[in-house]
C-alpha cells in the first residue's frame, strides 16, 4: 500500500504561496538568537514582567490555593538569592536531561557498534520507500508507552532510516517528531500518562460532585483511533508537502562521512549472525521482564496491582530499563559480529556519543532556569486563568466550547510546556466550568489532550524541542530554530483542526470515547 498518485494538494499556485510563508517563517525564526541565548532572554524578560506585575491586584483564583492570584516577583533580593542556591539542583534536576542522557548511554553503545545501523539495514531491505513514513509514525505512537524514550530514541532513528533509504533525513526526523509530540494523545496503548490525568480530572470533578468518578481508560477508544488519523495525516504531509520543500536542502558532506546515514548494503554473515544474537538477547530480556511483573505482587507493580500508573515502579524504571534494552544487546552484537574486542571499545561507544550532545547540554541548562523562574513567577497560571474566564464569559455552543478549549490549551501549550503540570492547573478551572454547562468530565480531558499535543511541535519552549534541532543539524548544520519551526507549522495546523473535527465527529455520533468515556453531565 502506498499513497495514490492523487492530484497536487495544495495545488501548483497555492504549493508556491505555501512555500513562500514557510521560506520567510524559516528566515525569521533563523533570526531569532541561539536557542540558549533565547532561554536566557526568556529568563531576563519573565525577570523583568514579574517584577512590573507583582504589585498589580488581580481578581482570578489561583485553584492550586484558592486565593486570588499573585506574580510572585523574581526580582527581590530573597527570590535572586534563591536563584542562585538552587540554580545546581535546578539545572541537573531538569526531567529531559536525565531522561536523555541515561537513554542515550544504551543506545549510544548499539550505535557505535554498528546493532542500529545493521538493523536500519535490515528494516530498510524489507520496507519499501513508499511505506517508510507511517512505519516510523507508527514507531513514534508506540514509544508513547515509554513516557519520554520517544524524543531520544525514535525521532534519531527516522532521520537515519529516511537517509539509508535515499530519502531525505530531516523529512524523517519530522515525521517521528509529529508523532512523538505531535501525536502524543494518539496511542493505542495504555501509558502512563491515562492514569496521570484521569487523577488530575478526577481530583477537579470532586469539587463540584464529591461522588464522581473517572475511569483511567476513558478516553482510550478515542485516542485509539486518533493513532490511524495522526498516522494518515502525517504520511501525507511527509510525502506530499515537507519532502518536495527540502529537495532544494542538501544534506553536509561530511554527515554522510560520519556515518549518519546508514550505508545501503546488503547485511555480511557476521552482521547477520551478530544481528540474530542481539535480537535473541532482546527477546530473552523482554521475556524476563514478562516474568518479572506478572505477580500481582511484584515489585515493579504499584501498591494498587496496576501496572501503567504514574506511581508504578515499571512506569518510573522505564529509562533505566530502555538503557539496558539496547546496551545488553549492543554488547552482544558487538562481541558476536566482533566490532568490538574489549570493554574499553563499549566505554569509548558511551563516551563518543555523550560527546555529541554538549550542545544539548548547554541548552538544557539555560531552559532548565527558565521554566523553573516561569513556574515561580505565576505568569504561566495568569495566562491559563484569563483565556478559561474570556472562554467562559464567550457563552458559546457546548460544540464551539470544546473546540474553544482545545484552542486555548493550544495556545497555553505554547508556553508551558509539561502536560501533566499545564493539566494540574487547568483541570480545576475546565472541569468544573463545563461540568455547570453540561460537559463531562471525560469529554473535558480529551479536549485538553488533543490541545496539548498539536503545539508542542512548534514552540521552541518545549523541552525537547531543541534537542530535535540538535538532531537535525547532524545532517543540515544550518538548522535552526526556524528551520524546525516552518517544517512543523503545517503538521500543528493541520493536526489541530483535523483532530478537533475528530472529537466533535466522535461526539456527534455518539461513539463511546473511552471505558466509561461519556459525553454530558450528569
Amino acid at each position: 500500500m502506498s499513497l495514490p498518485p492523487a492530484a497536487e494538494f495544495p495545488p501548483a499556485g497555492r504549493r508556491g504561496r505555501l512555500d513562500r510563508l514557510l521560506a520567510d517563517l524559516e528566515r525569521l525564526g533563523n533570526r531569532l538568537p541561539d536557542p540558549a541565548a533565547l532561554f536566557l532572554v526568556l529568563l531576563l524578560v519573565v525577570w523583568v514582567l514579574s517584577a512590573l506585575l507583582a504589585s498589580v491586584p488581580f481578581s482570578e483564583i489561583d485553584p492550586r490555593t484558592g486565593r486570588p492570584l499573585r506574580i510572585e516577583n523574581q526580582l527581590t533580593g530573597p527570590a535572586l538569592a534563591h536563584f542562585l542556591a538552587t540554580m545546581v539542583p535546578t539545572f541537573t534536576g531538569f526531567h529531559p536531561l536525565g531522561v536523555v542522557l541515561v537513554a542515550l548511554l544504551g543506545v549510544g553503545v548499539a550505535e557505535q557498534v554498528g546493532l542500529i545501523a545493521a538493523g536500519i539495514r535490515g528494516l530498510v531491505a524489507v520496507t519499501s520507500k513508499g511505506l517508510l513514513t507511517p512505519v516510523v509514525m507508527l514507531m513514534a505512537i508506540v514509544s508513547h508507552t515509554a513516557a519520554d524514550v520517544g524524543f531520544v530514541l525514535v525521532i534519531p532513528i527516522g532521520g537515519l532510516v529516511f537517509h539509508a533509504a535515499g530519502r531525505h533525513p530531516l523529512a524523517g526526523i519530522a515525521a517521528a517528531f509529529a508523532g512523538v509530540s505531535g501525536g502524543l494523545s494518539a496511542n493505542f496503548i495504555p501509558c502512563g500518562l491515562d492514569p496521570l490525568l484521569q487523577g488530575l480530572t478526577q481530583s477537579a470533578a470532586q469539587i463540584v460532585d464529591p461522588a464522581r468518578t473517572v475511569n483511567p481508560l476513558c478516553n482510550w477508544l478515542f485516542t485509539t483511533v486518533s493513532s490511524v488519523l495522526v498516522i494518515a495525516v502525517g504520511w501525507y504531509l511527509t510525502d506530499r508537502v515537507l519532502e518536495p520543500r527540502l529537495k532544494n536542502t542538501p544534506v553536509d558532506d561530511d554527515a554522510i562521512a560520519a556515518g549518519q546515514g546508514a550505508e545501503m548494503r546488503p547485511l555480511s554473515s557476521r552482521e547477520k549472525r551478530g544481528l540474530g544474537a542481539a535480537l535473541g538477547a532482546a527477546a530473552l530480556g523482554l521475556v524476563a521482564l514478562g516474568l518479572a511483573v506478572s505477580p500481582a505482587d511484584s515489585a515493579l507493580r504499584a501498591p494498587d496491582g496496576a501496572l501503567t500508573g504514574s506511581n508504578a515502579p515499571l512506569m518510573q524504571a522505564m529509562v533505566p530499563l530502555i538503557f539496558f534494552l539496547f546496551l545488553i544487546p549492543g554488547m552482544v552484537y558487538g562481541y558476536v559480529a566482533k566490532t568490538v574486542s574489549s570493554h574499553r571499545d563499549l566505554v569509548g561507544g558511551m563516551s563518543r556519543t555523550m560527546g555529541t550532545m554538549g550542545y544539548y547540554i548547554v541548552l538544557a541548562f539555560f531552559a532548565a532556569l527558565f521554566i523553573a523562574a516561569f513556574g515561580r513567577s505565576n505568569l504561566g497560571a495568569l495566562l491559563a486563568l484569563k483565556g478559561a474566564a474570556l472562554l467562559q464569559s464567550a457563552g458559546m455552543p457546548a460544540q464551539v466550547t470544546i473546540v474553544g478549549v482545545v484552542a486555548l490549551t493550544a495556545i497555553v501549550n505554547l508556553f508551558v510546556g509539561s502536560a501533566s503540570a499545564k493539566w494540574a492547573l487547568l483541570a480545576p478551572i475546565f472541569v468544573p466550568m463545563l461540568m455547570q454547562l453540561g460537559i463531562s468530565p471525560e469529554l473535558t480531558q480529551a479536549a485538553y489532550r488533543v490541545g496539548d499535543s498539536t503545539t508542542n511541535i512548534i514552540t521552541p519552549l518545549m523541552p525537547y524541542f531543541p534537542l530535535v534541532v540538535a538532531f537535525s543539524q547532524r545532517y543540515v548544520k544550518k538548522t535552526g530554530i526556524g528551520t524546525l519551526a516552518a517544517a512543523m507549522l503545517p503538521y500543528s495546523i493541520t493536526f489541530l483542526v483535523a483532530w478537533s473535527l475528530f472529537l466533535v465527529l466522535f461526539w456527534v455520533t455518539g461513539i463511546p470515547l473511552g471505558i466509561q468515556g461519556v459525553y454530558t453531565y450528569p
